[in-house]
């Protein structure tokens, strides 16, 4: 049975590990997070209640006090560990709402066009109709104004509606944007708002001395979603939300049925999990991120981030060298934009040839990266997660859609069937995007990567067409696969993505150190770059 799974269900996915992935929110994890993980699912514990679940909910506490540490919150601040970042917002905003009064029919949210779908989802969930949220514009950075929001409150109060909320990005899915959340703190305090930061991609930016510069004043938020399962480098799912008043999580979810009397706490320091959340059911998240960071120590953890955030600069600084490139978005936070230009294409042509670049890319089978629109504008994002991503698998993919001829194949086939090729194939299902994925959830635009509704996109009548490589007959496999999905593995790591310290494909994560049993380090030297030249190897923890 196992290698059947193995053979027939394992291989049809994404590599999503692989240093070549610059797609979506690329994920890596670590042998001992995955070691905790199969430990905690083999003693299968419930970590709703204290009577049930002591040593593990104590566990939990101390991530949680880690991360609150981390971001510089103060000791009253309390969380809970969720399966994501959407779970968070939700979790986040419901308290937000309790904060303010409860449910009512002139509640108004604010959040930018660049904010993460999972918040339209929560806006739903929660029951708030579409004029109850107010989508307010960014600038030319990408962030949320804050004279835009105070403009929008003051005319919500003057309409007789009752503001609640404000939710600001720490690093947001498009370009990595962090809306100024000093200047926000200012806005909600002097309305007396709340202010949830949806940090869940950029949070643990924090961990690095850059990092915590771009990230100035998430100490002030009311409260913060962060996912571990993304720059704290652990196995899905792992989410997080730590809320300022920590007594507001018991006081907005907490039930006691007869029938759990007995799970009451009793003694002081006693938590149930399962009075601060959604969940009931709840499994030991937190083991994972304990022993992963007690393994390795915090130092190497910093290292890998600040090295995801050198490699973006490096691919900034590398994109501005190549004439026939523009950049879109700069780095910020791990994540890059830009395109190809075109003399005499108009944007359509512009994205489509754009789009069956990336596809072409693909379908090489070295590496995958994702499309967006930035103000209605076709862009490539990079999001450089990886700590075993170096500089050679973004300079490969830069030159690539620098140099690569534009295929005359139109990027999407019509049939999946028709386009399976006779080899596994690259990369991904749809890598130039899927609907809404990189555009905020509140955002304008067609499904992301894809031609307009109605055919091919047409080409600008003075476009330049440039060098062409001619179609290829794609030949049909000997078979579909038995989950009738396309083979979407990436081909091996190319040479540089190595373990050894000495190379830039190397990984801080690669050995493990050893740590007090008590709380994880809170030192250690950061990788530097130039811009212009390729970011140094992250340290070896083995050897801090």
């Amino acid at each position: 049975m196992l290698d059947r799974v193995l053979t027939d269900v394992l291989p049809y996915a994404a590599r999503t590990d692989h240093p070549g992935y610059l797609a979506f929110i690329p994920s890596f994890t670590t042998w001992p997070a995955a070691l905790a993980e199969l430990t905690a699912a083999a003693a299968n514990l419930y970590c709703g209640a204290w009577l049930e679940s002591a040593g593990a909910t104590q566990v939990e506490l101390e991530v949680i006090d880690w991360f609150r540490g981390w971001l510089g919150l103060p000791a009253g601040t309390a969380g809970v560990l969720v399966n994501g970042g959407s779970a968070a917002n939700l979790t986040a905003l419901l308290v937000a709402r309790e904060a303010a009064g409860g449910p009512s029919p002139g509640s108004v949210l604010y959040v930018s066009d660049q904010a993460h779908s999972s918040l339209a989802r929560t806006a739903r969930a929660m029951g708030l109709r579409p004029e109850q949220v107010r989508v307010l514009p960014t600038d030319d950075r990408w962030r949320l104004r804050p004279e835009t929001v105070a403009a929008a409150i003051r005319a919500d109060r003057d309409a007789g509606r009752v503001p609640f909320a404000v939710c600001a990005s720490a690093g947001s899915t498009n370009t990595g944007a962090v809306d100024p959340l000093a200047e926000l703190a200012d806005v909600c305090a002097a309305e007396r708002l709340w202010l949830h930061v949806d940090a869940a991609y950029g949070g643990f930016a924090a961990l690095t001395a850059r990092g915590g510069a771009t990230l100035a004043g998430i100490d002030r938020a009311d409260s913060v979603t962060l996912d571990p399962h993304k720059w704290l480098y652990q196995p899905m799912e792992c989410g997080c939300v730590l809320i300022r008043d920590g007594g507001r999580l018991e006081r907005t979810f907490a039930i006691h049925p007869d029938y759990l009397d007995g799970d009451a706490a009793q003694g002081a320091g006693e938590v149930n999990f399962a009075d601060r959340g959604l969940q009931l059911s709840r499994g030991f998240r937190a083991l994972k991120v304990w022993v992963s960071v007690q393994t390795f120590g915090l130092a190497a953890f910093r290292a890998c981030i600040q090295r995801n955030l050198d490699l973006a600069e490096y691919a900034e600084a590398f994109i501005r060298d190549q004439a026939e490139l523009t950049v879109m978005a700069p780095a910020t936070l791990g994540i890059v934009c830009f395109r190809r230009e075109w003399p005499g294409c108009d944007e359509a042509e512009t994205e489509r040839r754009g789009t069956a670049l990336a596809a072409e890319l693909e379908r090489g089978g070295t590496a995958l990266v994702s499309t967006t629109r930035l103000a209605g504008r076709h862009a490539i994002r990079l999001c450089i997660l990886n700590p075993t991503s170096s500089a050679e698998h973004v300079r490969r993919v830069i030159e690539h859609f620098a140099s690569a001829p534009v295929p005359e194949s139109p990027a999407f086939p019509e049939s999946p069937a028709d386009a399976l090729p006779a080899r596994t194939s690259a990369v991904s299902v749809a890598s130039a995007g899927a609907p809404g994925r990189h555009r905020g959830g509140f955002g304008p635009g067609r499904t992301a990567g894809r031609p307009a509704p109605g055919g091919r996109a047409r080409r600008g009548p003075a476009c330049d067409p440039g060098p062409r490589r001619p179609a290829r007959r794609r030949r049909r496999g000997r078979g579909h696969p038995p989950l009738g999905r396309r083979p979407v593995l990436l081909q091996s790591p190319w040479p540089a993505a190595t373990t050894s310290s000495s190379t830039p494909g190397s990984s801080a994560l690669s050995a493990p150190v050893t740590t007090s049993a008590s709380s994880p380090p809170a030192t250690g030297a950061a990788a530097t770059v130039t811009p212009g030249s390729p970011p140094s190897a992250a340290p070896n923890p083995a050897g801090s």
